[in-house]
């Protein structure tokens, strides 16, 4: 049945589930090593530092999550998570205008990481060919320099001792900070990367919201309209019947010390949002949680793709090759588009190791680079962050605000947008002549 014998995964997050789900069909066993303890429910993991924040699952992201673990979308109703209708319940102010709201047919929902970590886990915990080494973190790699393979890990539990283990298949799902970066640098390998400094910081609180007759949204979303604003925020309900709040600031525009001093702190940040609908929400809730703080100095996208050299047996998959902007919600979902494409590549049994793993690294460049084009394309809105720039970035920001802007009256643009946005559709579709024409007639005839 199966052709292959052991598959390694470094990192037990939501892009090493992924990758552990599609190499049970291919390998007698995956064993999955992961740093933090056996989860006991769904809650935030010390390895995971965003954990307590807002997450989003695009449509991609949920098609293909539910192609993976069928069933499972309907679990997280059962258990709490919230059900919407992408363009009625969402709320969304952005560079300075409402977007319409419509129903447009699309399902999507809202829910915390640990939520949706958990049931992926529930799933995995279900496959008899996988297991979890918890508690160990991989020191190095096991390398036989002759061959330029990497076949196994040498492993640290939380006593110290050492174990080694062996496989045909090495993945590196640990995240931007991987081994594998450190360990081809030190043997002189180079790794070509793009690189912007975005200076992210993310604050959230959960709260319990008082009961409002006209509260007609389930997630609001208020975007800073660049450059001259830099704050943005979304309020999100998710199971439990509690709402988490978000505010991110680009270019350490938010004082952290502030902000944590006290339940206040975090009430006064929300009044620095272009809108106040989120501050006057929560103004009279009750706290849940304490205030957390993560920061993203930083995307990188590392091109494995062009590495020279690379190691034979080493694949890599997730945050591991790129961390992307997070307040575009799309990072779990680039993750669930790489493990469909490691299926694929799977699917054809007559290929070797050999040739799958560079196949796979040049079709995850393949997916990454619109979602990162579009990610930097807004990003360098803010004259002074640094970074290689995409060619055409006026053009591309020009013809952008103007979809953005036709979002908020023509419901035709922005249901391509929503295609588009949520990673169903590739960019191209909004080059459509109605689009064109549409976009031409606000530029001249607005001025």
């Amino acid at each position: 049945m199966f052709s292959r014998n052991k598959a390694i995964i470094i990192g037990g997050g939501i892009a090493g589930k992924l990758a552990a789900r599609v190499l049970s069909d291919f390998f007698k066993e995956v064993v999955i090593i992961e740093q933090d303890q056996e989860p006991e429910g769904p809650f935030p993991r010390k390895g995971v530092r965003q954990g307590e924040h807002l997450h989003a699952l695009l449509l991609a992201g949920q098609y293909g999550l539910e192609e993976l673990f069928p069933g499972i979308t309907e679990k997280f109703y059962l258990s709490g998570a919230v059900k919407i209708n992408s363009t009625k319940d969402l709320a969304w102010f952005h560079h300075g205008v409402w977007k319409l709201r419509f129903d447009g047919g699309y399902r999507t929902t809202l829910q915390t990481r640990p939520h949706l970590e958990w049931h992926i886990q529930q799933y995995i915990d279900r496959i008899s060919n996988i297991s979890f080494h918890y508690n160990q973190v991989v020191k190095d790699y096991l390398f036989n320099a002759n061959e330029n393979r990497i076949y196994g890990v040498e492993m640290e539990a939380r006593d110290h001792s050492i174990k080694t283990v062996t496989a045909d298949l090495i993945v590196d799902a640990s995240g931007v900070s991987s081994i594998t970066t450190y360990w081809l640098k030190n043997r002189g390998i180079n790794i070509p990367n793009e690189k912007v400094d975005i200076g992210l910081s993310y604050v959230s609180k959960s709260f319990q919201l008082p009961d409002s007759k006209a509260r007609d949204w389930k997630i609001k979303i208020v975007y800073p309209n660049p450059p001259h604003e830099k704050i943005g925020g979304t309020i999100s309900k998710v199971e439990g019947e509690k709402y988490i709040v978000t505010i991110n600031g680009y270019q350490n525009e938010i004082q952290e010390k502030e902000v944590v001093k006290n339940d206040n702190g975090f009430l006064e940040l929300s009044k620095k949002l272009p809108k106040l609908d989120i501050y006057e929400e929560i103004k009279n809730a009750i706290p849940l949680s304490k205030t957390s703080i993560y920061r993203v100095p930083q995307i990188i996208w590392k091109r494995y793709d062009k590495v020279k050299n690379l190691p034979h047996g080493l694949l890599l998959i997730g945050d591991t090759v790129c961390r992307i902007d997070p307040v575009f919600g799309q990072g779990m979902s680039i993750s669930v588009l790489e493990a469909l494409a490691l299926q694929k590549r799977f699917q054809d049994r007559s290929d070797s190791l050999q040739k799958i793993i560079p196949a796979f690294h040049k079709k995850t460049a393949k997916i990454i680079a619109p979602i990162w084009n579009m990610v930097i394309v807004e990003d360098f809105r803010y004259p002074t962050i640094s970074g290689k720039k995409p060619i055409g970035l006026t053009f591309q920001q020009w013809f952008a605000k103007n979809i953005f802007l036709l979002s908020s009256e023509n419901e035709m643009i922005y249901n391509t947008f929503i295609k588009v946005m949520n990673l169903v559709q590739p960019m191209t579709i909004l080059m459509h002549p109605k689009i064109l024409r549409s976009v031409l007639a606000r530029s001249f005839f607005t001025k």
